[in-house]
């Protein structure tokens, strides 16, 4: 197939990353899906057909980072790799577990730091690597814990991975609102404009394609957000704290 895609996706397994799969997959892609599901992602895998190789690693052990990335290698370049693994545990900020803190900055900051140094060799010139944010890096809002605190390092670090890559890798910041994945399922709170892993994977296939950036949707809720992230202490904070009530 002329001008067929590789593409690597970390965090197929459920969710908005096998609704990527699928989606690209329709469109012709060939896909190395991972994640730490090993069932559910060779699963996924054989239902989209045998050009599609599934590859489980676990992004906050680097050494299966590195021998996924050694047999990724021996496949050919990459054309895109999107990573979307993340863990998250709702809760106010005192009731968080320490240990379960720990592990989610290890699985969303620390394993988005390995993938930004280990995917870009894999990627050909001008390939593009895509690392997933979250509105919820925007601003401290309530219950947002240690996850949002983790959403805003990785945003941080995309913005200077794409100055220091500049002009060799494409590299996108990927900032979903809420998605109806099993994560969000686990708020005991009412989710604005929330979209479903098929519509969010559109809206990143359409946001990867274009010039932008940033690819955040839905938009209705991200620029509310975005906006609140720009107005001042003095009227943001009064804000944010009407959401607690």
């Amino acid at each position: 197939m002329p001008n067929r895609e590789t593409i690597w996706i970390i965090g197929a397994s459920d969710g908005i990353g096998a609704a990527l799969a699928r989606a690209w997959a329709d469109k012709g892609a060939r896909l190395i899906l991972s994640a730490r599901s090993e069932g559910a992602l060779q699963d996924l895998a054989e239902s989209l057909g045998p050009d599609h190789v599934a590859l489980p690693l676990d992004v906050a052990d680097r050494s299966s980072l590195v021998a996924a990335a050694e047999t990724i290698a021996s496949i050919g370049p990459l054309d895109r790799v999107v990573h979307l693994a993340a863990m998250y545990d709702p809760g106010k900020v005192a009731e968080v577990d320490p240990d379960t803190a720990a592990k989610i900055v290890t699985v969303n900051l620390t394993g988005t730091f390995h993938i930004s140094q280990i995917a870009p060799p894999l990627l050909r010139e001008g390939g593009q690597l895509a690392l997933c944010g979250s509105v919820a890096g925007y601003i401290g809002l309530p219950q947002g814990q240690i996850y949002s605190a983790t959403k805003a390092g990785v945003m941080n670090l995309v913005q200077s991975l794409r100055a220091e890559l500049s002009g060799s890798r494409d590299v996108r910041l990927i900032s979903p609102g809420f998605v109806d994945t099993r994560l969000t399922q686990r708020n005991n709170f009412t989710m604005p404009a929330m979209v479903t892993p098929e519509v969010a994977a559109r809206a990143i296939i359409d946001g990867l394609n274009s010039r932008r950036f940033e690819v955040h949707f839905p938009r209705r809720f991200t620029y509310a957000l975005k906006l609140l992230s720009v107005l001042p202490y003095w009227a943001a904070l009064p804000l944010t704290r009407r959401l607690t009530q």
